[in-house]
């Protein structure tokens, strides 16, 4: 059975010696010292490791069942549940007036990751209601917010999000769920939703949906959305259930993975519903989650890299096979541990180098959304907000390279269903899917997120490579082998903006064709540039002394690896987007 330990000295050394948390000046950091950090992610990483890594085989196999409209979750998921709330663990980053610990997001983000890597169906139940929370927070009413907040923030309620329709997915204005307004304020909700996650369960005493709909005689299509709150028991006025609300789980999805997690259709007749937010503006609040959703979806994405990379390495140092070319590393067995070949250490380089400087890029975006909401700056906002279908695309389409490469280590052994690596992939592969297909992550990105405010936050990014590389140039230590590849990497992505800027206008192919390939060359160079940053910070600690100079010269390594072996794809995708749309576009749709 795969196992799972938390990475909490790579957690640590990412929120301190990289990002320096409590010399950042937002509110909140200066009480986050290296020993409280430590406390939390070691008790986080005890729960990860012990109660919810041995459940994840066991919400593979079993799955859900749905039983007179009623849906069981796997054997030991409800016992967990009860346990990880009564932990607290559900409201880590809330907001204290409604029950939460009120701790900054990047430390959410860190325990968030260790939840989703040991059983990613299960924490979907607590990070589903954590968006819906969110969205309440931000566009619900006072009352709302005390009627609901509460018993979100420790799941004695959970929280679901309700968009897709079985004859629309991303284009939401062809919705045809109805809204009829009633005399005493409410709204009557008559639809169908598909893919809802956790969408019926036996977990919590209450879901509280969250509903686009659209209100009759609004505007036509994706203006005319509003957003609703439908608990599926109503909520009397003293806080306690009352009746069960018109809404029923239809069927619940068979999937290729997170099967642990209840994928249902979920049909509303007549369901009482409360406008959340504005009339017709429903995309504005749900926007609230689906961008907490999207960044979470991008950790999902190096959650189960790092899960499968773990169980790969111990693998590979434990399966004999083969001898190394060099002669006998193991002269006294029959072969040698396969880590000693050369493709299986390219194997897992790919894989570690990638884990390590996807959790610094998700972390230093985590505290960019903490600037913004405990700061208010509104240039971490822009930034942050280019930066979401990168982390989103890019870290869920090369996690799931990951878990494949991690699958492969373990040749045909990798295929049987005994090992659980095949969970690994089948479980990543979705994350590359909702919340937004990459595909349309990386429309996103070139035709709104790139000129979002006149282009700015993408200029303000490009000056911040600019400027770490001038800050350093008199490092020799990490000139050639950082520095260097970053500056080229840079200028590549500079060259393919500027390519979509000459070329978007006047034909909109040309750009629209080169987006997947900019998403990537993207995040290439944010994963380039978290790598500089952290050969620098092992450098400054092995030059103060560190004890453990191992692990400090395996990160200068590992990264030196990345810029070698991985960052000069930009050039390749640089290559792809100036070949326009012709290379594309070309065939009649008769020719395929």
């Amino acid at each position: 059975m795969p196992t799972y330990t938390a990475p909490v000295k790579d957690i640590q050394f990412v929120l301190h010696d990289l990002l320096k948390i409590r010399e950042s000046g937002i509110p909140g950091y200066d009480e986050l010292d290296p020993e409280f950090t430590s406390a939390i992610l070691e008790e986080a990483g005890k729960i990860t490791s012990e109660l919810l890594a041995p459940l994840n085989q066991v919400g593979d196999r079993e799955g859900c069942t749905l039983e007179n409209g009623v849906v069981h979750v796997p054997t030991g998921f409800k016992e967990a549940f009860d346990e990880v709330r009564a932990g607290g663990w559900t409201g880590l980053d809330c907001d204290p007036e409604y029950g939460g610990q009120g701790m900054p997001q990047v430390l959410g983000t860190a325990v968030g990751e260790m939840f989703s890597a040991a059983n990613q169906s299960f924490t979907m139940y607590q990070g589903l209601t954590h968006g819906a929370y969110s969205a309440i927070h931000a566009h619900g009413t006072d009352e709302q917010k005390r009627t609901y907040l509460p018993k979100m923030v420790d799941c004695t309620w959970t929280g679901t999000m309700n968009l897709t329709e079985p004859h629309c997915g991303t284009d939401l204005g062809l919705m045809r769920t109805r809204a009829e307004p009633q005399n005493d304020g409410s709204y009557r909700i008559t639809g169908t939703k598909i893919f809802i996650s956790a969408g019926e369960h036996e977990l919590s005493e209450n879901i509280i949906h969250l509903v686009l709909a659209k209100i009759p005689g609004g505007p036509e299509g994706i203006k005319g959305v509003s957003l609703f709150i439908v608990p599926k028991y109503l909520v009397n006025e003293d806080g306690s259930l009352g009746e069960r609300n018109g809404v029923t789980v239809g069927n619940i999805e068979e999937k290729m993975g997170i099967h642990g997690n209840s994928t249902c259709v979920m049909n509303y007749d007549g369901a009482v519903g409360y406008l959340l937010g504005e009339k017709h503006k429903g995309m504005r609040a749900m926007f609230t989650m689906m961008n907490e959703a999207r960044i979470g979806v991008g950790m999902q994405g190096l959650a189960q890299a790092e899960a499968a990379y773990q169980n790969a390495v111990a693998y590979a140092r434990e399966r004999l096979q083969g001898r190394a070319v060099t002669g006998p590393a193991n002269p006294d067995g029959p072969a040698d541990p396969l880590i000693v070949h050369p493709d299986i250490r390219r194997a897992l380089m790919d894989q570690k180098s990638f884990t390590e400087g996807a959790r610094a890029f998700l972390f230093w975006g985590s505290m960019l959304i903490d600037r913004h909401l405990r700061q208010g700056d509104e240039a971490a906002h822009g930034l942050i907000s280019l930066m979401t279908p990168v982390i989103k695309g890019f870290l869920t389409d090369k996690g799931f390279e990951s878990t494949v490469q991690a699958q492969q280590i373990y040749g045909g052994h990798g295929y049987i269903e005994e090992t659980g690596m095949s969970q690994f992939v089948r479980d990543a592969r979705i994350a590359m899917i909702y919340e937004g297909a990459n595909g349309i992550q990386a429309l996103d990105l070139v035709g709104r997120k790139l000129g979002l405010d006149g282009g700015k936050h993408a200029m303000a990014f490009f000056e911040m490579v600019k400027g770490f590389i001038k800050e350093n140039s008199d490092n020799e230590a990490l000139k050639g082998d950082f520095l260097d590849p970053l500056k080229q990497a840079s200028k590549d992505l500079q060259a393919a903006a500027m390519f979509f800027m000459a070329e978007g206008m006047k034909n909109p192919n040309a750009a629209l064709s080169g987006s997947y390939d900019f998403m990537h060359l993207f995040g290439h160079v944010c994963l380039g540039l978290m790598w500089s940053q952290m050969a620098r910070a092992a450098m400054e600690a092995l030059e103060g002394g560190a004890s453990d100079k191992a692990f400090y010269q395996a990160k200068i390594q590992t990264g030196r690896y990345y810029m070698a072996r991985q960052l000069p794809a930009t050039a390749m995708h640089l290559a792809r987007i100036q070949s326009g749309a012709d290379p594309v576009m070309a065939l009649d749709e008769e020719q395929f």
